[in-house]
């Protein structure tokens, strides 16, 4: 089982209110960064043989739970007193170095940030220009519209609150590490290094990058166009794959140039770590791909090859 990140003794934001000082950094935004930003920062799932391990939570600000560090699940967003649902997937991080990341369902969105005692200052955000589903979009808007200025933070045992100076809310939740094991992972990120590329949003549903890791040492999924199966051994943060075995169809060039850098993560030694519901699989160099836990509720299977 996944365990809840662990807390630190230092600065707390609830109750007593402590002072918290954090160094803001103005953030130059590419594709790269926003990808790093939420897989990189702390609060990550180390492997085991079963592939279940422990988080480790963030380390500057924190209540019950940390505020910074946290992989953050958005659950509503109330905007000129209209609350919306946000949609599966949804997600909020304000990491330690004075940045927040979000993606609510569609676009990349970040902003600078800072944290002083119960209050979270967001700058402007700023967001990729992705064709959204309708639904989706106005969640996007609603939620974009409520993440800019000072914001009251409140914190009650995993749930946390944003209130901005008009009355505007964001309902978050903490978001528990997926297991690496049994979960049905769907590739969105491409890594090459500094860089990365999100994984087209019009491919196929049928041929959507996933895989599956078993109890028996094995991982199966699709690759982009073609479904594969090979071994994938899990000692500690790392995984040892073995030869993969596939199908032998033709696709767009599109969807083979994804199966390409997905099946390339798919060989010999690979670092994973796992925040909240997203999966970083990469080589030493930096080569590898993302992907995000199937949402609760959803089919976790894989093809077989």
């Amino acid at each position: 089982m996944a365990h809840t990140p662990k807390r630190s003794g230092r600065n707390r934001i609830g109750p007593s209110y402590r002072h918290i000082s954090m160094h803001t950094q103005r953030m130059t935004l590419s594709v790269s960064v926003l990808a790093l930003l939420a897989l990189a920062a702390c609060g990550t799932e180390s492997g085991s043989g079963s592939g279940k391990g422990s988080g480790d939570g963030g380390d500057t600000a924190q209540s019950d739970v940390p505020v910074t560090g946290v992989a953050w699940s958005v659950d509503s967003v109330t905007v000129g007193g209209k609350k919306t649902e946000a949609p599966a997937g949804a997600r909020l991080e304000i990491d330690p170095k004075g940045r927040a990341t979000a993606d609510f369902g569609c676009n990349h969105i970040s902003v600078d940030a800072q944290v002083k005692g119960d209050r979270i200052t967001l700058g402007k955000p700023v967001t990729t220009q992705m064709a959204c589903d309708v639904k989706i979009e106005r969640f996007e808007k609603a939620a974009i519209d409520a993440m800019g200025g000072e914001h009251t933070a409140k914190l009650s045992g995993d749930k946390l609150t944003l209130t901005t100076e008009g009355g505007d809310t964001m309902a978050l939740s903490e978001e528990k590490p997926a297991d690496l094991v049994g979960t049905k992972w769907t590739v969105n990120t491409l890594l090459d290094g500094k860089t990365a590329t999100t994984v087209p949003a019009d491919l196929p549903k049928e041929r959507t990058p996933h895989l599956t890791f078993a109890e028996d040492g094995t991982v199966r999924g699709n690759a982009g166009c073609n479904s594969f199966s090979g071994k994938a051994t899990v000692k500690d943060s790392r995984i040892v794959f073995g030869p993969t075995v596939s199908t032998r169809k033709m696709c767009p060039e599109a969807e083979m140039e994804t199966e390409r850098a997905v099946l390339a993560a798919l060989k010999g030694t690979k670092t994973y770590t796992i925040k909240g519901s997203t999966l970083t699989l990469a080589a030493d160099d930096g080569k590898g791909i993302g992907a995000t836990a199937a949402p609760a509720g959803a089919e976790n299977s894989s093809e077989h090859g």
